[in-house]
């Protein structure tokens, strides 16, 4: 087992709900089961994290490329939706609606924005079989 110290530690706290604290920074994240699996749903859900993490990680990489090319200022947000597949339960899609306003960012600076999402850790990371979408309104 690896003898550095971990990146984050987690304690399953009952009834359906683990909270994570993150080592370095001691923020906290809790998670509950979802009501369509016998959870109360009053927190993410662990499939929540990673379609929230594969935003994220969009974004973030987003946000890089965007300085690196010297565009500044940028603002995102997004809307994310997670569709569940049975047997077995696994996260079949994710999709993401990134609403982007840059202002003076060319058409050509934005088509290279967009293809940079496709570098993310976390898609890269994701099963084939999951569907990602990730849907671009420029503002």
């Amino acid at each position: 087992m690896n003898n550095t110290s971990p990146d984050y530690r987690s304690v399953y706290e009952g009834n359906l709900r683990t909270r994570m604290t993150h080592t370095r920074s001691n923020s906290e994240v809790i998670t509950d089961a979802p009501i369509d699996n016998q959870g109360n749903g009053e927190a993410f859900s662990p499939t929540d994290l990673v379609s929230s993490a594969l935003c994220s990680c969009v974004m973030t990489i987003m946000g890089i490329k965007a300085r690196d090319m010297g565009l500044d200022p940028i603002e995102m947000s997004a809307k994310v939706w997670k569709s569940m597949a049975s047997n077995p339960r696994r996260i079949a899609k994710i999709e993401i609606q990134l609403d982007l306003r840059i202002p003076g960012a060319t058409d050509q600076q934005k088509t290279i924005l967009e293809r940079t999402t496709k570098a993310c850790p976390v898609a890269r990371s994701l099963h084939p079989d999951t569907q990602k979408i990730i849907a671009f309104n420029w503002l």
